[in-house]
């Protein structure tokens, strides 16, 4: 196992309402010494979510909501923070409800993914969803969601949607699809 860098010296050299870029001075063991800087969230960081929601044995949801990062309206998956004291099913249990207007009976936790490790500090649980009932909770989205589907054998054509960009989202559904078809559940 290789060692890790020795952090030199540490400092917050920007900082927004939600994020704080840090810039790390670091020493690696061949004595080689860079400056990276890194997107670090604000706040108590409990994590965030993602849920790979299965209308059926084929078919996932979709939600569409503005993505400011791209100004765009984007289609994903299901996705929030982890609130205070919320374990990561009863998160995964709540951003459904929020976004997508449901509520699982069964809910596993599959793997945790990075969007971008060299700049970011940011890690999103996944969950599976399945076993799924109409139920709508209040969230803080500023405008309702629009809810779609799509089926587990169109993920090739869905990572050709110019509407559909976000990779954290299609690596989880490849893993959900990849673990149904595992279990004799999702026959591609």
């Amino acid at each position: 196992m290789r060692q890790k860098p020795t952090v030199l010296a540490r400092e917050i050299v920007a900082s927004s309402r939600l994020f704080r870029v840090e810039q790390l001075q670091l020493r690696f063991s061949n004595g080689v010494e860079r400056t990276y800087e890194r997107l670090v969230g604000k706040g108590t960081g409990h994590g965030a979510v993602m849920i790979v929601a299965m209308l059926d044995a084929e078919h996932a949801v979709l939600v569409e909501e503005y993505c400011g990062g791209t100004d765009e309206y984007e289609l994903s998956l299901p996705k929030g923070l982890i609130e205070p004291g919320e374990d990561v099913l009863a998160a995964a249990e709540r951003e459904l409800k929020e976004e997508a207007g449901f509520g699982a009976r069964q809910l596993e936790h599959l793997t945790e993914l990075s969007l971008s490790p060299g700049y970011m500090s940011q890690k999103i649980q996944v969950v599976l969803a399945s076993d799924l009932y109409e139920e709508r909770l209040e969230g803080d989205e500023p405008e309702p969601m629009r809810v779609d589907r799509v089926n587990l054998r169109e993920l090739a054509s869905l990572a050709q949607n110019p509407q559909f960009t976000e990779g954290r989202a299609l690596a989880a559904l490849y893993l959900a699809r990849d673990l149904l078809t595992q279990r004799g559940v999702f026959q591609p």
